[in-house]
């Protein structure tokens, strides 16, 4: 089982990234799919989610309006496009699959500059 995140780097404020997560290894198209980031020195939080048929989505209040979750279920992938990117967006993405099991992705780094 792999959750692997890629498309994160450096980007000024008000740029945009899209980052992906490849899934391989379980029933893709079953699992409901989260983004979460991570901080430095701060706790990890939801940032979306996405349900398995790719219908139903949710996005903490301080990334609505700019994120947008979605999924390719026939690629096993999730995205999460991210636009007017803000310093405060900076943070360490993962990718979470929630079904039968839990599987997490390593991460990738997404950093904005003032």
């Amino acid at each position: 089982v792999q959750l692997v995140e890629s498309g994160g780097g450096l980007v000024q404020s008000g740029g945009s990234l899209r980052l992906s997560c490849a899934a391989s290894g379980f029933t893709f198209s079953a699992y409901a799919m989260r983004w979460y980031r991570q901080a430095p020195g701060q706790e990890r939080e939801l940032v979306a989610y996405i349900n398995s048929p790719g219908i139903s989505t949710y996005y903490t209040n301080a990334v609505k309006g700019r994120f947008t979750i979605s999924r390719d279920n026939a690629k096993n992938t999730v995205y999460l496009q991210m636009n007017s990117l803000k310093p405060e967006d900076t943070a360490v993405y993962s990718c979470r699959a929630l079904g039968t099991n839990d599987y997490w992705g390593q991460g990738t780094q997404v950093t904005v500059s003032s």
